[in-house]
């Protein structure tokens, strides 16, 4: 028996989000995301077009999504991501760990957090006690409790948008909420 996904978002997003752009945008889209996944990287370069294409009308939420069943590395990839975001730099490794897939092995990640000059004692000790793991869990577990299956996942507006016939639905979708508006 499959079950359907929702069309809405579960959970609203908080201040534990990660966000691009005005929080009175016209448009929101939360992205669930794992940067294992290979339609994710090819999802991210069309985020960041349309990121600079609508500008001010729109705001971005990465949320993680890691699938560990197909991704082994997804995990602890997003983890670091978290231990970035503790410096100040998540968004700065989200675009490094998209751009430099498949390499997300422990080595890499740590050859990536010098390249952002993160504080290297404190990345490596809260990525091996998983300092950050309940921020990962709890973005996984508002994806399921969206009924989300797999990734890229959007939403716009609290609305799911399919993407699973190409990027220019989410395209479809952020003019039809500026339309709207």
């Amino acid at each position: 028996m499959s079950r359907r996904m929702s069309p809405e978002l579960a959970v609203s997003l908080t201040d534990m989000d990660h966000t691009i752009g005005p929080t009175d945008a016209a448009v929101t889209i939360v992205e669930y995301g794992d940067f294992q996944c290979p339609t994710c990287k090819l999802a991210f370069p069309v985020v960041k077009l349309l990121l600079k294409r609508f500008g001010a009308d729109v705001r971005f939420a990465y949320r993680h999504f890691p699938l560990e069943q197909p991704h082994p590395l997804a995990f602890t990839a997003a983890e670091a991501a978290e231990c970035a975001a503790a410096q100040g730099r998540f968004w700065q490794m989200h675009d490094l760990l998209f751009e430099s897939q498949p390499r997300l092995e422990r080595i890499n990640l740590d050859a990536y957090a010098r390249m952002l000059d993160l504080d290297m004692p404190r990345f490596a000790s809260e990525l091996d006690t998983h300092a950050h793991l309940h921020k990962v869990r709890a973005d996984l577990k508002s994806g399921e409790q969206s009924h989300l299956r797999g990734t890229p996942g959007f939403y716009v507006n609290g609305r799911i948008v399919d993407v699973s016939f190409g990027m220019q639905a989410l395209l479809g979708a952020i003019e039809a909420s500026l339309k709207d508006r």
